[in-house]
């Protein structure tokens, strides 16, 4: 042993015994086989097929404001697998991006919460298939007609009708005073309800711009480039990013990480002080999203230069950029792309999507989900297989038999097979994740359970080995039981809260076991 980091466990007794005891904990070496220990040493088989609906992991399919309840019956036949495959069945989140006239139609009138909405469904659908939703609000009129409300400009909210044959199509300047008050009412409202990580995966949290995106933002009449363009992109950004992270404190939230963040242009060279915002919203808790991937013009250097500087700091969704059924893909600029061939964007995209270590790939709707399952289906699995997190432990030692009263030194090893990481350090989970020990009963119920505040998962990358030693004083009544091993959600009881990329017999409740125990 190369060298360890000493901590201390704090054990939660459950069912039968009320008191905590404490229990040692070793940090062991990355190299070399699992650390030695008493006991029979034991070789879960890892999962590298199954889909695991894991917290900011995963692949994410979109919903729409306007959706009948029979998308979440959208299927596609697969040749390969030789039977209909559902969408749902490979999604961890559903994704709700639509204009804010579709959340609040009418002057303090929420959708969501009315069942009989078009909204409400799509997302008791989701919930009911057990997605969580997330959410991107779009504020702007350009391309997309009204996405403001018509009451909030009726209120006095200064705006910019850029299409006179469409006076309707308004887009309001996100520094009004009357703008910024309607809309902090709307967040607010909406994180009483979804500031919930059972019911919301993440919010796309600026949604400023065309198509929300973050681009040609409008602040002024022409949306011109002047010298007050700076003070205002740093103004609208500050202000926003305090309203979501203020009222969303348990759920993540995303910043669309591009070279002209928050200006009014679309593309062009990086702005000077594009860093200095994007870092203004990581600072409050930001995790990164990106909107062009596969789109090489757009998804450039920098931008794969500014996200590697977040690796395993911050979690990255992905969204391809080309839409394949409408757009003239074959003329991006690295040449890689054939017409006719949709595969090749999508294969553009996961090689973006792995050399950017993304935790999410998107499914988008209509012909890209066809694309995926039909054109590249491969990818699909490969990136269920190595994409995100999927974490796993290679390598326990427990013991067959134990007294009552006596410490025995649990050796562990832990893998993370996917490219991305586990968020445990964002801080709306703050750490809430936990390695956990238990003994369960012939029932599988809890018995005696110990967290592992040393254990930290989001260290765990892929290549890497980590190993650990756990004292664990054994304190139940003398019988059969059963060792066994779960990360633990320390917010939620301590129950388990992520699904393991293991083989092998669960409990009911997620619990992985490892073997029987006999106490005496």
């Amino acid at each position: 042993m190369v060298g360890f980091k000493k901590g201390w466990l704090l054990g939660t007794l459950l069912t039968v015994c009320p008191l905590a005891v404490s229990v040692s904990c070793d940090r062991m070496s990355p190299e070399g086989p699992a650390p030695a220990s008493e006991g029979v040493l034991v070789k879960p088989s890892y999962n590298r097929n199954d889909v695991l609906k894991n917290p900011m992991t995963g692949w994410v399919m979109y919903g729409s404001a306007t959706g009948s309840p029979s998308y979440w019956d959208t299927k596609f036949y697969n040749e390969e697998l030789g039977k209909d495959v559902y969408v749902k069945d490979y999604a961890s989140a559903c994704y709700i991006r639509t204009g804010w006239c579709y959340f609040e139609p009418e002057d303090g009138v929420y959708a969501w919460r009315d069942p009989n909405s078009s909204l409400g469904k799509m997302i008791k659908g989701a919930l009911d298939r057990g997605l969580p939703v997330a959410f991107r609000i779009v504020v702007d009129g350009r391309d997309q007609r009204r996405n403001t409300p018509k009451f909030v400009t009726d209120a006095g909210a200064k705006y910019w009708q850029s299409d006179p044959n469409h006076p309707e199509w308004v887009t309001p300047y996100p520094q009004d005073p009357v703008f910024q008050r309607y809309y902090e009412r709307l967040i607010s409202e909406l994180a009483k309800d979804f500031d919930d990580p059972d019911k919301c995966a993440f919010v796309d949290a600026y949604g400023l711009g065309k198509w929300g995106e973050g681009h040609n933002v409008c602040y002024e009449d022409g949306n011109p480039v002047n010298e007050r363009t700076e003070t205002l992109k740093y103004e609208v950004m500050d202000w926003i990013t305090d309203v979501y992270s203020r009222n969303f404190r348990n759920v993540p939230l995303l910043i669309n990480y591009h070279r002209v963040i928050g200006h009014p242009t679309s593309d062009g060279a990086v702005n000077p002080n594009t860093e200095k915002l994007l870092n203004l919203c990581i600072g409050k808790g930001y995790s990164l999203r990106q909107d062009a991937f596969g789109m090489t013009d757009y998804y450039k250097s920098w931008e794969k230069g500014y996200v590697a500087n977040w690796f395993y700091k911050r979690p990255c969704v992905m969204e391809g950029g080309w839409i394949v059924s409408s757009h003239r893909y074959w003329t991006d600029g690295s040449g890689k792309y054939r017409e006719g061939h949709p595969e090749d964007v999508r294969q553009g995209e996961y090689e973006d999507s792995k050399g950017s270590k993304v935790n999410m790939m998107d499914f988008r709707v209509g012909e890209e989900t066809k694309s995926w399952f039909n054109d590249a289906f491969d990818l699909v699995r490969k990136f269920v297989s190595e994409g995100g997190y999927r974490l796993y432990p290679d390598q326990i030692t427990v013991i067959e038999e134990i007294a009552n009263g006596q410490t025995f030194t649990l050796a562990h090893r832990w893998r993370n097979m996917g490219w991305g990481y586990f968020p445990n350090n964002i801080p709306q989970w703050n750490y809430r994740y936990k390695v956990a020990f238990a003994l369960l009963d012939s029932k599988d119920a809890v018995r005696q359970l110990v967290v592992d505040p040393e254990v930290e998962p989001s260290e765990w990358v892929e290549g890497a080995v980590n190993m650990y030693k756990t004292d664990f004083k054994v304190d139940v009544p003398p019988g059969n039981y059963t060792w066994a091993v779960a990360i633990v959600n320390t917010a939620k009881n301590n129950v388990p809260g992520i699904k393991l990329a293991v083989k092998g017999d669960f409990s009911k409740d997620g619990w992985y076991k490892i073997k029987d125990v006999t106490v005496k």
